[in-house]
């Protein structure tokens, strides 16, 4: 009798045991991922959203996914991330696609184009018009699934050691610039440089480089350009929007289960837009500060910039007629900003056009 009642309440216990543990953890398996990321920890927005996507995820999933955060250098080079998850070196990494185009230009298209569009319309044009997806066709080839991973906004054009007051002034200017940002000003004589952004202020300091862009205020303050190169100049024309990507090992991803996937395809998604809200939240109170500090706020001339976009049209063309890749993207991305363009004229365009014009005329003057 002893016996039976020790054996029914083993089995009670066990029951309410497994009764108690989550759905989730009864189902799923426990998956350890490592993460590489190219962004340092001093670059708190954005290594911050990578961090933010791992706790999503794990709590999510009941602690049953984990990924691990490494930031740039610690496991992999910040510019070889994109190998590093070809490879199965790591699962996933937070990265710009920009990047990579020394692979193929056709790279360029899943971070940013000068002159192509705003925070809005890529977003727009990844999320909801199939540019997505047809990136993803592309960097198949490359064993790489992409989860956009969040939006800067338009960005700054750098910062200068000397003033810059016609396009003269960028011939043989020694800039530290990525991506097709680099590949037009090389056009326009700059000597594009790419370089970690660990090691930018260190080019800086040394004369390595003369000027560099990074993002915009938020994340420029903490870098400290501003003691050497004092002139801070606008717009960033080569990314009036900067996409960042998180990049997944292909196989790896297809042997998530399903709602593991679902999870991180939620939380890159959720977490990219808060990043852009702590760009669009942060970015004056952060320019303002730099002002303080000495940042000689600048527009280009516009000799420099009718000069780039004309030479950005003629670099796209020679890069479709070059690159299949690219001129798939490219022309897909082209049509839907053309077609965006349209409403965003007589929408936001012009809705911030006659805002400004308020202000200057001072019509809130009663």
């Amino acid at each position: 009798m002893k016996r039976r009642q020790l054996l029914t309440g083993s089995i009670t216990t066990v029951a309410a045991t497994t009764l108690s543990v989550p759905a989730v953890a009864q189902s799923s398996p426990a998956v350890k991922w490592r993460m590489a990321s190219s962004f340092p920890k001093s670059s708190d927005v954005i290594w911050g959203s990578s961090v933010a996507v791992a706790d999503a995820v794990s709590a999510m999933t009941d602690g049953q996914f984990t990924i691990q955060v490494f930031a740039a250098g610690e496991l992999v080079p910040p510019l070889q991330v994109a190998d590093a998850v070809t490879n199965s070196t790591v699962q996933m990494g937070h990265t710009g696609a920009y990047f990579y185009i020394g692979k193929d230009t056709a790279f360029a298209v899943g971070g940013q184009l000068p002159w192509m569009s705003n925070a809005r319309q890529f977003q727009a044009w990844l999320h909801a018009g199939g540019g997505n997806d047809l990136f993803n066709t592309f960097i198949k080839n490359y064993n790489l699934l992409n989860l956009p991973a969040g939006n800067t906004g338009a960005q700054m054009a750098g910062w200068y050691r000397k003033e810059i007051k016609s396009i003269d002034d960028l011939r043989g200017l020694k800039m530290r610039i990525g991506g097709l940002g680099g590949a037009l000003l090389k056009r326009m004589g700059v000597v594009p440089q790419q370089i970690a952004l660990g090691d930018i202020y260190p080019a800086l300091e040394k004369g390595v480089i003369d000027a560099l862009e990074l993002v915009g205020p938020l994340d420029d303050e903490k870098m400290g350009f501003v003691k050497i190169a004092p002139y801070y100049y606008y717009p960033g024309f080569w990314e009036g929007s900067s996409e960042l990507s998180y990049f997944v090992n292909l196989d790896q991803w297809n042997s998530l289960p399903k709602q593991y996937q679902a999870a991180l395809r939620h939380a890159t998604r959720s977490v990219g837009l808060e990043q852009l809200t702590k760009y669009d939240a942060g970015n004056t109170a952060a320019l303002r500060r730099l002002v303080s500090a000495g940042a000689q706020l600048r527009a280009l001339p516009e000799d420099i910039l009718e000069e780039s976009y004309k030479q950005s049209k003629l670099m796209f063309a020679e890069m479709s007629a070059a690159n299949p890749n690219f001129k798939t993207l490219y022309d897909h991305m082209s049509k839907f900003m053309a077609d965006s363009n349209v409403y965003l004229e007589i929408s936001e365009l012009y809705f911030d056009l006659m805002k400004n014009t308020a202000r200057r005329k001072g019509w809130d003057k009663i």
